[in-house]
């Protein structure tokens, strides 16, 4: 075979068992890995779509165990962050009665007990069965993954053999009361058929013991988890390919070589060669791309499973909370009848269904959702199969239509004017699962958990084909967690001794912890909004769970939020103004743009008690007041909202007691503009050598204070004898303040500034690069280049900033923040046609000498500059 491409790994698909399976290959193996995903959006089932620009949905994240285990916290890297679900996590509702599950297994049997004090012997019998059976499932799932497959696996099932029977088989032992056996027996729509059909290990295992130190949902939604994990695969050198879709797996005798791909985006066919191939799409579509040989042996094994049960999914988004109608984020199960196996067979809309209420159990979220499932026979929709989505026939949009409205009217039974609240709704069948996931029949759990599934040879990670392993649901059992346990068995099978010992060592080992030399990101509560001036707030931020902050910054430093923003986010940077020294919170000064969509975010639609992501700290405009030797004058000079960094360098330095001459001139426009008024007054008393002067540019006639602007006059008296000078403000205040320390005798390198960019000036920046790459087309240029004074050469495309094209060629040059607040990535234009912004930071002498910030130049032609350092 000749390929296009060579790998060492191919991954087939991104959801999470594809995900660990990479992640393991990459960073126990060292393996180039390829990962294809056939959908725009990578992450499987963690992939997260938004309506009317404030609606976000999970497509199958609805919550995981309390503390999911070790491993999903490896993956994402200690990032994530969980909320708890109610004790009460799970409520089933039958035909006359209720029943609440608990967060522990001692309260579920008390509380079964109570209800049902003539079966207490069956119920402690039940209990101890499924903790046998849930053990026989781990046991299994590892002798299927092993060579002796063939010899282990009947004594795992004369060892456990309720894991192989069904639901209703064990359960019916155990106890005769109808609707406790309805109680045992419910729930199994968290991975798979009903009871006559479900393996009672699968049951056992997820239903019965899983949950039984409670539940919860993911801080940010299910997309966190699958960025986290991402970010993780990016820095092992996983390279991931979106709208891939793979035709057919190569086979060569008895061992898969290599994969042939289409380019969705192009409709390019092309071909990878690698020595190991791991499918993550599940049994039934890999056994698609085998050739007819091998094809035709896995669907004879495949053929004796029964079909897999599909879902109806329901999207409504809220006017208000829905805790108005008494609920508080647990999970509501609805069952028509007393037998499952009947509830099932009920028509489209008066089955079972399964309710979740996500946005209650997401700090972060900003609009209410409700997601509704029922469980369905996917041959109801086969007669649509092989219409397109957006062509399909009236009577399929009819469907659609009047099974909503059943749904919702049964919602609204149960909490009355529900209804009126919905302002979204939006029904998923299993047609938009094949369109999206690319699951067969939209059966999104993968082979169904009977006892079949159980004793097959299809449902493992290794396969007949060398070179050839299943990752995901298929290769362990169905959900988020399982298919992790998936991946890390392909990979088991996949590496060398050594390896798989030093991947098993992580495993055991404790909690990952994020590297302290990187950045904290997460998720932080608003504690508090306060109104400075009209046009300026001040917010605090706490951790969710209370304690202390998740980092230490310097003061100067400064945090990076995501803002929604008609359903997408936006990144923005704000100065920390509060103490380094305060652990429970940090506070940022924010002034409204008039253009500004970070702040028409945080001044008009924050509220308290909201969540947002951020990433923390930043910047190299510092002051590290514990660090530094009390010695010579100290210069701060401040411009309207540009003394936030300067108040936490004030703050900062009151923290150590610092006794030496520190001078602060803070400029405004009026006194209403007057930030921090009483923070100064503060320190004044507190730092014996401070002198504070705050001059106005346009006060009122009851000033009484200074006026004017500050200029190399009033700088002259302060400037000798100062070792350094920090100076934040507005653009053209910080050129002409360059200048005059200079003029007064500072030198440069001793005036550190700072000046985040706008909203504008990103607008501007994008509306140049889109101009220079449409000229660029024009003439047939695909490419510039530039070149150091150190002599090496890159490519960059036109439109693309200088940092942007040097990151991509993995030349490394000093930077921070990348959007042109910090500073960190001056450089030198010596030669050639450019464009920048971001020119606060430089004098005008430095500006006509070519001074740049490479994250704000775009070049028009071929460049050679000069890189710090370099």
């Amino acid at each position: 075979m000749t390929a296009d491409e060579q790998a060492e790994v191919v991954v087939i698909g991104s959801g999470i068992g594809g995900m660990t399976a990479a992640r393991m290959l990459a960073e126990f193996g060292g393996r180039r890995v390829l990962m294809l995903e056939q959908h725009y959006t990578p992450g499987g089932l963690t992939h997260e779509f938004t309506r009317q620009g404030r609606y976000h949905f999970g497509t199958g994240v609805h919550y995981l165990t309390a503390g999911p285990g070790p491993m999903l916290d490896y993956l994402a890297d200690g990032r994530l962050q969980y909320h708890r679900l109610p004790h009460d996590y799970d409520r089933l509702h039958f035909p006359g009665f209720d029943f609440a599950i608990p967060a522990s297994e001692d309260e579920f049997r008390a509380r079964l007990k109570a209800r049902f004090p003539q079966e207490a012997a069956g119920i402690d019998r039940f209990f101890a069965t499924a903790r046998k059976a849930a053990r026989g499932m781990t046991a299994r799932n590892l002798v299927a993954s092993t060579l002796l497959r063939a010899a282990l696996m009947p004594v795992v099932e004369r060892l456990y053999p309720d894991t192989f029977r069904t639901i209703r088989e064990v359960v019916a032992r155990h106890v005769r009361d109808p609707a406790l056996r309805a109680i045992l027996s419910a729930r199994w729509g968290l991975f798979g058929p009903p009871p006559a059909t479900s393996a009672f290990g699968g049951h056992a295992n997820v239903a019965i013991q899983a949950f039984m130190q409670g539940a919860t949902h993911p801080v940010g939604g299910a997309r966190e988890l699958g960025r986290a994990i991402m970010d993780g695969l990016e820095r092992f050198g996983v390279v991931l390919r979106p709208r891939q879709r793979v035709q057919g797996i190569i086979v060569e005798k008895v061992r898969a070589v290599g994969v042939a791909v289409e380019d969705r985006a192009t409709g390019r066919r092309y071909t990878v060669r690698a020595p190991c191939i791991v499918s993550a799409i599940g049994a039934r579509n890999t056994a698609r791309l085998l050739p007819p040989a091998q094809a035709e042996r896995w669907e004879r094994a495949l053929a004796p499973l029964p079909k897999e049960v599909a879902t109806l999914l329901l999207f409504l988004g809220l006017d208000h909370s829905p805790a108005a109608f008494g609920l508080d984020g647990a999970n509501h199960w609805f069952m028509p009848d007393i037998d499952d196996d009947a509830g099932i067979a009920r028509p489209l809309g008066e089955g079972i269904l399964f309710v979740s209420f996500s946005s209650l159990n997401n700090p972060a979220a900003r609009a209410h959702t409700i997601e509704v499932m029922q469980f369905v026979d996917p041959g109801v929709f086969r007669a649509w199969s092989r219409t397109e989505q957006g062509a399909r026939p009236n009577a399929y949009a009819a469907l659609k239509a009047a099974v909503t409205a059943r749904l919702i009217e049964r919602l609204d039974a149960r909490w009355p004017g529900i209804k009126a609240s919905i302002a979204f709704a939006e029904l998923a069948t299993p047609l938009t699962f094949v369109t999206y996931q690319n699951s067969v029949d939209g059966a999104f759990y993968g082979l169904a958990t009977s006892p079949a599934r159980l004793r097959s040879s299809i449902a493992r990670c290794r396969t007949d084909l060398r070179g050839l392993y299943m990752s995901g649901q298929d290769a362990w059992g169905p959900g988020i967690e399982a298919a992790l346990w998936g991946g890390i068995m392909a990979a088991n099978a996949a590496l060398g001794f050594r390896e798989t010992g030093r991947m098993w060592r992580a495993i055991r080992s404790a909690r990952a912890v994020p590297d302290p030399a990187a950045p904290w990101r997460g998720y932080m509560r608003v504690s508090r909004v306060e109104a400075m001036t009209p046009t300026i707030r001040r917010i605090r931020f706490e951790p969710l769970d209370g304690g202390v902050l998740p980092f230490r910054f310097l003061a100067g430093q400064y945090v990076t939020l995501d803002l929604p923003v008609a359903g997408d986010t936006i990144a923005r940077s704000y100065s920390i103004s509060s103490a380094p020294g305060e652990r429970g919170y940090f506070e940022i000064a924010v002034k409204q743009e008039e253009h500004g969509l970070g702040s028409k975010v945080l001044h008009r639609e924050l509220a308290v008690g909201e969540a947002l992501r951020l990433c923390a700290p930043f910047g190299t405009f510092t002051l590290d007041a514990a660090g530094e030797a009390e010695a010579e004058r100290l210069l701060l000079i401040a411009g309207g909202v540009g003394i936030t960094p300067i108040m936490s360098m004030l703050a900062a330095l009151a923290e150590r007691g610092d006794t030496r001459p520190i001078t602060l001139l803070a400029s405004f426009r009026s006194e209403s503009d007057i930030l921090f008024a009483a923070e100064i007054d503060a320190a004044r008393t507190r730092l014996p050598g401070l002198e504070a002067r705050i001059v106005l540019t346009a006060p009122d006639a009851a000033w009484r204070g200074e006026r004017g602007r500050i200029d190399a006059a009033t700088l002259r008296p302060y400037v000798s004898g100062a070792t350094r000078a920090h100076l934040c403000g507005p653009p053209a205040m910080m050129q002409a303040m360059i200048a005059a320390l200079h003029a007064c005798g500072l030198p440069r390198q001793a005036t550190r500034t700072e000046a985040f960019v706008s909203s504008r000036t990103r607008a501007t920046r994008a509306e140049r690069a889109q101009a220079i790459a449409m000229a660029a087309a024009a003439a047939g240029i695909t490419t510039f280049r530039i070149t150091t004074s150190d002599g090496i050469g890159f490519d960059c495309r036109p439109g693309q900033t200088v940092l942007a094209a040097a990151n991509a060629a993995q030349v490394p040059f000093s930077q921070s923040c990348g959007e042109g607040a910090c500073g960190s990535c001056q450089a030198r234009v010596l030669a050639g046609p450019f464009v920048t912004l971001g020119q606060a930071l430089f004098s005008e002498e430095e500006v006509a000498a070519g001074h740049v910030l490479a994250c704000q130049t775009l070049p028009q032609g071929d460049l050679a500059i000069a890189r710090p350092g370099a």
